[in-house]
This record gives C-alpha cells, sequence and structure tokens, in this order.
C-alpha cells in the first residue's frame, strides 16, 4: 500500500511540474506575441511622404553590363538609396534586350515605388516606361532615348557626352599636332554613341589633318574581348607608321585594344578613350601603356545622382526634365606624376572634385541618411 501511495504521489507531482511548464511556455509565447507596438517615428524637416522613416522600394534595370562602368553604376545606385532607407535591386540583361524589357515589365507589375532604366536605346523602351508611370512608379532614365522627353514626369540623364568625346578628341588633336591617322571604335544605335558621333564627325571637319582610316565595334557581354580580337587582326593589315592613334568611345573598346596593342609590341599607336573604372586607371598607369587620356564622369557618382532624383520624385519635388553630369579629362601624365597608384577613390586627388556632387542632394535626405545610418 505505501509503495502504490508514494508511486501515485510521484505520478502526480511530475503531472503537475509539466502542466505548471506548459503554462509556463504558453504564457511566454503570449507574451512575446503581444509586444508593445513599435514607437512612431516623426522626422523634422523632412517631407511627408518619408517622415516616418519609412523608405521606399526601388528597382535600377540597365541594359548594357559585363564591364565595370555598369558595376559601379550600380554600386552607386545601390548605395545612395539604402542610405537613404530604401531597398534597392539591381538588374542588368548584359545586352539581352529581351531580357531588358522583361525585367521593365515585372517590375510594373511589382511593389516598387520608382524605377532607374538605363541604356534603354528603342522605342519600345518609351512604351514600357509609359507603363511604368501608368501603373504609379516614378521613372529615371540614364543614357536612354530621347524620345522618353515625351512621357510626363520622367526625367532623362546622361554624361555630358558632347563634352566626353571633345575632351578626348581636343586631346588627340593637340598630341598629334593635327596631323593623325586613326582607327574609329564606335558602336551605333546608343543614345550616348550617337551624341559622341556627331562631335567626332564636327571634330574631323575642323580638322583635316586627322584622317580616319578604320571604324568598327561591337557591344556585347564580351566587348572587350572581341575589340581585342577585332584590333589584333587589324593590326595586321596595317603596318607600323600606317596608324598613330585610336579613338574609343567607350572604355571596353579602349581595354580591348590596349591589350591587342601591347601583345602586338605596336605601342606607338596612342588611345584616346571615354569612361573610367578601376580597371581602366590600372591599365594606363602601366609601364608603356598606349592608353594615354580618357575623359569621364565617375561612374558610382551617376548612379547616386539619379536615385537623388528619384527620391525627390517620391517626395513630391520638382525635378528637371533632364540633366547632364560633368565630365573630367584624365591623361597618362597626369596620373603617373602621382607619388602613389591611382585609382578611383584617389583619383579626386588628381582631379579636383572628381566623384564630389551635391547635385539634387537636399538637406532632408541627410537626415534620412542621420536616421538610416548604420
Amino acid at each position: 500500500m505505501k509503495k502504490n501511495f508514494m508511486k501515485t504521489a510521484i505520478v502526480s507531482l511530475m503531472s503537475m511540474a509539466l502542466l505548471l511548464t506548459g503554462c509556463s511556455s504558453g504564457g511566454n509565447s503570449s507574451s512575446q506575441e503581444s509586444t508593445e507596438p513599435k514607437e512612431t517615428v516623426t522626422l523634422e524637416n523632412v517631407p511627408e511622404r518619408f517622415a516616418s522613416g519609412e523608405g521606399a522600394k526601388i528597382k535600377v534595370i540597365r541594359k548594357i553590363g559585363g564591364d565595370d562602368h555598369t558595376a559601379q553604376f550600380l554600386a552607386g545606385a545601390k548605395e545612395e538609396g539604402e542610405a537613404l532607407g530604401f531597398t534597392v535591386d539591381v538588374f542588368t540583361a548584359n545586352g539581352d534586350t529581351a531580357k531588358f524589357h522583361d525585367a521593365i515589365a515585372q517590375a510594373a507589375q511589382q511593389d516598387y515605388d520608382g524605377v532607374i532604366i538605363s541604356h534603354g536605346d528603342d522605342a519600345a523602351t518609351v512604351d514600357a516606361v509609359k507603363k511604368l508611370v501608368e501603373a504609379g512608379k516614378k521613372v529615371v532614365t540614364f543614357d536612354s532615348i530621347g524620345d522618353l522627353s515625351q512621357v510626363e514626369g520622367v526625367t532623362l540623364t546622361s554624361q555630358d557626352d558632347e563634352a566626353l568625346a571633345r575632351l578626348a578628341l581636343e586631346q588627340l588633336v593637340k598630341d598629334t599636332n593635327g596631323q593623325a591617322k586613326i582607327v574609329y571604335l564606335w558602336v551605333d544605335g546608343f543614345p550616348p554613341m550617337v551624341r559622341r558621333n556627331a562631335v567626332y564627325q564636327e571634330v574631323l571637319k575642323n580638322n583635316p589633318g586627322i584622317k580616319e582610316i578604320e571604324r568598327f565595334g561591337v557591344a556585347t557581354a564580351n566587348t572587350s574581348v572581341e575589340t581585342q580580337n577585332a584590333v589584333t587582326a587589324m593590326l595586321n593589315k596595317y603596318p607600323k607608321g600606317e596608324i598613330d592613334a585610336i579613338f574609343a568611345t567607350w572604355d571596353a573598346f579602349a581595354i580591348g585594344a590596349a591589350r591587342a596593342i601591347k601583345e602586338a609590341g605596336r605601342n606607338e599607336i596612342k588611345i584616346y578613350g571615354i569612361d573610367v573604372s578601376n580597371a581602366d586607371l590600372q591599365l594606363i598607369q602601366e609601364e608603356g601603356s598606349p592608353w594615354v587620356a580618357t575623359a569621364a564622369v565617375d561612374p558610382k557618382l551617376i548612379g547616386a545622382v539619379n536615385m537623388r532624383i528619384l527620391a525627390k520624385k517620391l517626395a513630391g519635388e520638382e525635378t528637371p526634365q533632364t540633366y547632364d553630369l560633368e565630365a573630367a579629362l584624365i591623361t597618362q601624365e597626369q596620373l603617373k606624376a602621382s607619388t602613389e597608384p591611382v585609382n578611383m577613390v584617389n583619383l579626386a586627388n588628381i582631379i579636383p572634385g572628381w566623384g564630389q556632387s551635391d547635385a539634387f542632394e537636399e538637406d532632408w535626405m541627410k537626415v534620412l541618411k542621420e536616421h538610416h545610418k548604420k
């Protein structure tokens, strides 16, 4: 009897302990689920759209890709957006038109507040952007077809392509005393290329001693490799003395050309390019590099400025229909005068104001950045 009584008592105590444990666990769970609501934030001197500290969801879609310029442009847009408290998704179609337009169509159906379009170069882009606007998205475009100016509320940004071409070509004319046989690396169809070509034609007209002997170019995911192969084949056609310089309207062209010239031992041919990146700077600074000058705008800054314009649109503020970013010339001579290797970060020590701009950076954006600082 005593044993049975003890056994029963132990079982009862264990059951009670389990019951209490269950109640305690349930109580904790209930407590966790009924946590106090988050404290409401109201930021001062910030547009109503962002006064609560809530951000926005942004998509950045670029048609071309596979180059450092693209990577830096996307990084600049993403970093600036995230600093403002936005969620930023980026996509590059690597030159695939179908993928590019599919990404825009998807963005129109998804919960993005704004979209940045880069290098939309056809009429279909205009129709696609119209659908984005009709879906309530704010839109900023970079280096895209001019017909987008017909779409209400859209801002078209670009590098100052005329200035880029002029800076590079003026240096070429200066270095050759206006007498040179040149190869033109260019591809039609892209709005920035069309603008650069207009300046090129003007420079040829005004400098009859500059003679174009050949031109070619292709925009693909492997542009630099394909350009290298094409320039290598071309060099076999023209012995030393037949080519003085190459004008490359895109740094992917200049990279391929520089590699081909170096491998062929034809460093008497000088390259004048457009655009810049860390890879470009390294190549220009190599001993005996044929790449002697490039005109550029900081691609990371381009991405950041586009994001600021989009933020102003989301805030309901006025934005311009078009905006050009200021260009600068970077020469091999300037880089070699530096006491340390030059990259995109310390390039500002060589080129005053490089990578810096307060364009469209409103005081309220600084408040948001401070609030969302990690």
